[in-house]
C-alpha cells in the first residue's frame, strides 16, 4: 500500500470544523468554535437547558478527535539528534516549529549511543571521516557548524564529559544529560515536541500536510530528519526514503554501515570458539585501513576496527588482518637456543592473546623452523586474508551509509532543489561518517544548517 500520495486536491472540511485550521487554544485541542455557547450552558440552573447543551457539545466535538489540525511554520519529523538540532535553530528564529516523533520519546538512538554515555562528538572530525557519492558535499555543513559549537552547548549546561581516545568526547555520567540538554533548549525555543505520532500520508500542493493517525499537520516547510534503516527495534523505518522517492528524489543504495562481520562455516569452526577474545589490529581493504581493536564474535568479527572497515566493504571482497602491528612476532623464535613450537607459543603469546596465539599456531604451524619457513610465518600475522561471509544486518548496523542523494540538496541549507521548502538532514542523507562521533557532528551541522534557512 502507497501511504503516502502527492495531491493537489483542496482538502474539505470534515463536520466539526470551520473551514480554517483549528488550533489549541483555552477551550482545548481545536475546539469547534459553535461549540463554545453550549460549554457554557453546562452551567445553567435549568436540567433541560443543560442536557440538551451536553448532547450538542459532544455532537459538535466528539468528531474533532480525528479530524484536528495543526498550522505550524515548520514540520519536523524525527525527534533525533538531526531533528532536535533542526528545531531549536528554527525555534530560535522566531519559528513556529512541530516535531513530530513516532516512537513515545525522543533521542532514543541518543539514549543508547556510546554504551549508554553518547559519544556525542570528535574533536577531530574532518570531512574526510565521511563517505558519500559526493565526497565533497558534507564540507559546507560541517564548517558552519563544528565539533567547538556543540562543546560549547554542552558546557552552558555544565555537563561534565571527557575525551576517551582518537578525539571521541563522551558524558561522564550519561546520554540523557544530552537529551536533556537539547528537550530544555527546544522549550526555549517554544517549539513543540508530539509523541507516538505514526505518518500515514504526505501531501503537498501550497504548502505541506502531513497526517498521522489522530490529527494533520500544516506547513510551509517541511523537514525530513527520519533517520536510517539500523536498529529497526528502536522503530526505524524507510519513510524517509519513501518521501524522498515521492517528491522525485534520488536515493543511493542503502546498505548496513558500522556492522559487525559474519565469517563462513569454515572460518566459524577455526575462530568463533574463541568468542570475547580481542587484540589491538590493522584491518585493510583497497585503499582503507583502521588501527583499533577487533573482538572476535560466536558469528564472526566486530569491534571498533571491524566496524571501521564495514564502512568500505563491499560483499565478497577480503579484508586484510595484521594480528601484530609493528611487531616482529618471530624474531624471539629465530634467536631461541632451540626453535620448536614451545619457542613459537612463547614468542606468540607474549604479543597476542593466548587463546588467539595458540589457535595460530595450530592452524598456521610452519613446515621446518628455518628462516624462510618462519619468515613466512610472519608474513601470515601481519596478512591474514579473509572474505566475510556477510554481516551482522541492519539489525546490528549503527549506521545506514547511502541514502538520499546529495546531488538533490543544497549542500548550505540541505532543501531539496526540485521542491522548494522540503529539507533532507541526518542520517536519511547518503553522508555516513566513521565510528567515533562522526555522525553525531553530522547530525547537529546539518540540523544546524536546514534550521538556521527556515
Amino acid at each position: 500500500m502507497n501511504y503516502f500520495s502527492f495531491s493537489r486536491q483542496v482538502p474539505v472540511p470534515r463536520f466539526g470544523q470551520t473551514g480554517k485550521a483549528l488550533r489549541p487554544g483555552i477551550y482545548g485541542n481545536g475546539l469547534d468554535s459553535r461549540a463554545v455557547p453550549f460549554f457554557f450552558l453546562l452551567l445553567s440552573p435549568c436540567p433541560l437547558r443543560r442536557d440538551n447543551a451536553i448532547l450538542t457539545f459532544l455532537r459538535l466535538t466528539v468528531p474533532l478527535t480525528h479530524s484536528l489540525i495543526h498550522k505550524f511554520d515548520a514540520l519536523i519529523l524525527g525527534a533525533g539528534a538531526a531533528g532536535l538540532m533542526c528545531a531549536v535553530e528554527a525555534g530560535k528564529r522566531g519559528r513556529r516549529v512541530a516535531v513530530l516523533e513516532r516512537a513515545d520519546r525522543a533521542g532514543k538512538k541518543i539514549l543508547i549511543s556510546g554504551g549508554g554515555r553518547c559519544n556525542f562528538t570528535n574533536l577531530y572530525c574532518q570531512p574526510e571521516h565521511f563517505v558519500s557519492a559526493n565526497p565533497h558535499f558534507a564540507k559546507s555543513t560541517l564548517a558552519r557548524y563544528t565539533p567547538a559549537d556543540f562543546i560549547t552547548l554542552v558546557e552552558k549546561y555544565h555537563i561534565p564529559y571527557h575525551e576517551k581516545t582518537l578525539g571521541q568526547l563522551f558524558c561522564d555520567q550519561s546520554a540523557h544529560d544530552i537529551t536533556g540538554m537539547l528537550a530544555t533548549e527546544c522549550r526555549l525555543a517554544g517549539v513543540k515536541i508530539f509523541l507516538n505520532c505514526k505518518v500515514r500520508e504526505v501531501q503537498h500542493t501550497t504548502e505541506f500536510m502531513v497526517r498521522t493517525e489522530g490529527a494533520e499537520y500544516r506547513a510551509p516547510v517541511l523537514v525530513v530528519a527520519t533517520g536510517g534503516l539500523s536498529i529497526p527495534r528502536l522503530g526505524a523505518t524507510a519513510l524517509g526514503y519513501d518521501l524522498a522517492r515521492q517528491f522525485g528524489l534520488k536515493i543511493q543504495q542503502t546498505r548496513p554501515a558500522l556492522v559487525p562481520f559474519l565469517l563462513g562455516p569454515g572460518d566459524r569452526t577455526r575462530y568463533c570458539d574463541l568468542t570475547g577474545v580481542s587484540a589491538d589490529v590493522i584491518v585493510a581493504t583497497d585503499h582503507h585501513r583502521f588501527r583499533e581493536k577487533m573482538l572476535i564474535t560466536h558469528r564472526g568479527l566486530s569491534g571498533p576496527a571491524i566496524l571501521q572497515i564495514s564502512l568500505y566493504w563491499n560483499k565478497g571482497k577480503s579484508i586484510r588482518i595484521d594480528l601484530a602491528p609493528d611487531r616482529d612476532v618471530t624474531a624471539a623464535i629465530r634467536t631461541a637456543k632451540v626453535r620448536n613450537m614451545t619457542a613459537a607459543l612463547s614468542a606468540f603469546q607474549g604479543l597476542l592473546p593466548n587463546r588467539l596465539a595458540t589457535r595460530w599456531l595450530e592452524l598456521h604451524t610452519p613446515s621446518a623452523w628455518t628462516n624462510p619457513a618462519l619468515a613466512k610465518l610472519e608474513q601470515q600475522v601481519h596478512e591474514w586474508n579473509l572474505v566475510p561471509a556477510g554481516t551482522e544486518g541492519f539489525e546490528k548496523a549503527e549506521v545506514t551509509a547511502g541514502g538520499v542523494d546529495t546531488g538533490e540538496l543544497s549542500d548550505k541549507t540541505m532543501e531539496s532543489r526540485k521542491v522548494r521548502g522540503l529539507f533532507f538532514i541526518g542520517e536519511v542523507v547518503d553522508v555516513t561518517g566513521h565510528l567515533g562521533g562522526f555522525n553525531f557532528q553530522w547530525a547537529w551541522a546539518s540540523g544546524a544548517a536546514a534550521g538556521r534557512a527556515l
